[in-house]
């Protein structure tokens, strides 16, 4: 692998020699970022998962409710049964869990007794660290979901402080949202989280110090977790240590760069260089990065690279999952050619519904309502926010949280005047466990209990029939299955040659 190493000049006052440790993000973020979720299955994940929990990383990113709906889905696979094969094979290694603590896979709200379901199977087969993603900052709600954490048994909380730019998320704000953090028991640290990837080095010299200040008397620990979308985060990584902040996260090999996290061996490398420590096992990160990019190659998954700046990041502030997810989407519906329109309208349908943060499942509603507008200006007589999707209705109702700004006057009234406010305004109350239990059956675990009330059950279903996944990989034997499988689709051949550079291979059959 060609690594870029970026030297910079220590600076005389105010530098810091920093002990840094690494959260790898490569099976759960990097994988959404470059993948659209849907690229790792339990064979690929279990074949690593021992190098990876030796490697000296400490935590590991490992998945969230959109990616346990994925396994369900995409790849018939049972994604507890994964996490319990994963434990076993990294039992030291803390595994993370992200989640917003109001939804578990589908849009429906949860209860929060289904919640608190779905993070006590969480640690009874494996995870032990949550990351608490309010994305309004609601603190209450916040407090609320590390409290069902800690309830849960997790052995650490992490409290998230989204990075957006807009007028109301300046250092103050962030200030503010850490200092709660700081006094809320059933948290234990914090990241500063940069989904888009635009925390520019310069602004990270304001923000982490602030940050750092309202952490400071509590004693928890600050991460940063920046995606180099814009090809910003590597810098400010660096300036991340140059400040004190003690783990940074990052992706490895062909998981690593793009619109994932910075790559982990150029960023070790350049952290070296620039005085600090990193607590890394260097050959066991090597071999990681090269099963990544082995696999890319063998499936025929793109690699994370190193990017350019893009300003226009800057006002749709889309993540980098969100990215290739709206890519292939778009392409489904035969719009691949409305991307750059649809991320005009998307900049300008946050700025209006008051800078909702671009985190799940706010880019969601941004993103349906922005193709909503197109499609809709496409049509003769038709006007932006002719169609309103529900999810967007109960955010301007407020069933997310309040939102940091004000709706533009004109917008909120277009989404409330509507019959399906009103309807939505009433919705009952989300079922609790007892309800669940009763519609879908007392004998059924609390691990399918949650898929089904997360899932339409003929996907529950159909993973269930599919029967245990695969858990062996070798990404240098795939060409060679695949054209077996290839072989065996077609009429049996009187004669098969196999050549390459110093070999030939020719075999016929007894009758020719």
């Amino acid at each position: 692998m060609i690594g870029i190493l970026i030297l910079i000049l220590v600076p005389t006052t105010g530098w810091v020699m920093t002990d840094i440790r690494l959260v790898d993000v490569s099976l759960r973020d990097g994988n959404q970022s470059l993948w659209g979720a849907t690229g790792l299955r339990t064979a690929h994940i279990a074949t690593i998962a021992p190098l990876l929990g030796r490697a000296g990383f400490r935590a590991l990113d490992y998945s969230s409710s959109t990616a346990m709906g994925v396994s369900v889905r995409t790849h018939r696979e049972d994604p507890w049964a994964l996490l319990r094969l994963t434990r076993k094979a990294m039992p030291d290694t803390l595994l993370q869990f992200i989640g917003t603590g109001f939804r578990f896979i589908s849009w429906e709200r949860a209860h929060p007794e289904v919640i608190q379901l779905v993070y006590s199977a969480l640690v009874r087969n494996g995870m032990d660290r949550f990351v608490v993603l309010d994305p309004t900052h609601d603190l209450d709600a916040a407090r609320g979901t590390a409290a069902i954490a800690k309830k849960a048994g997790a052995r650490e909380v992490i409290g998230a402080l989204t990075y957006t730019i807009s007028a109301v998320h300046d250092d103050a704000f962030y200030a503010g949202v850490a200092a709660a953090y700081a006094d809320c028991p059933d948290i234990d640290r914090a990241y500063i989280k940069d989904p888009a990837g635009i925390l520019t080095p310069d602004r990270a010299r304001t923000l982490i110090p602030a940050v750092q200040a309202a952490l400071r008397d509590s004693g928890k620990a600050l991460e940063l977790h920046s995606h180099a979308s814009l090809g910003l985060s590597p810098l400010t990584c660096l300036v991340a240590a140059e400040l004190g902040v003690p783990v940074l996260q990052v992706g490895c090999g062909a998981l690593g760069n793009g619109t994932s996290l910075p790559d982990a061996e150029d960023l070790v490398a350049n952290l070296r260089a620039s005085g600090h420590t990193v607590d890394i096992d260097d050959r066991l990160l090597a071999a990681v990065a090269r099963y990544f990019d082995r696999l890319a190659g063998a499936e025929g998954l793109p690699r994370g690279e190193h990017r350019g700046f893009d300003a226009a990041f800057m006002d749709h502030q889309l993540a980098g999952g969100v990215m290739s997810t709206t890519r292939r989407q778009l392409a489904e519906l035969g719009l691949a050619d409305r991307f750059d329109a649809l991320l005009a309208e998307i900049a300008l349908v946050r700025a209006e519904l008051g800078y909702p943060i671009m985190v799940t499942p706010f880019p969601q509603m941004v993103i349906g309502q922005a193709l909503a507008n197109l499609l809709s200006a496409g049509v003769a007589g038709g006007a932006r926010y002719d169609s309103v999707p529900d999810q967007v209705i109960r955010y301007v109702l407020g069933t997310f949280g309040k939102p940091t700004a004000p709706v533009e006057p004109w917008v909120l009234d277009r989404v409330l005047s509507r019959p399906r406010a009103a309807e939505l305004a009433s919705e009952p109350e989300p079922l609790d466990v007892a309800a669940l239990r009763r519609r879908f059956g007392q004998r059924i675990s609390d691990e399918e209990l949650v898929l089904r009330f997360g899932m339409p059950g003929a996907e529950v279903d159909a993973m269930i029939a599919a029967g245990p996944a695969v858990t062996h990989y070798n990404p240098d034997l795939v060409p060679v299955l695949r054209l077996l499988r290839e072989l065996g689709r077609r009429p049996a051949p009187r004669e098969l040659t196999v050549e390459k550079p110093g070999f030939r291979l020719s075999l016929r059959s007894h009758d020719s």
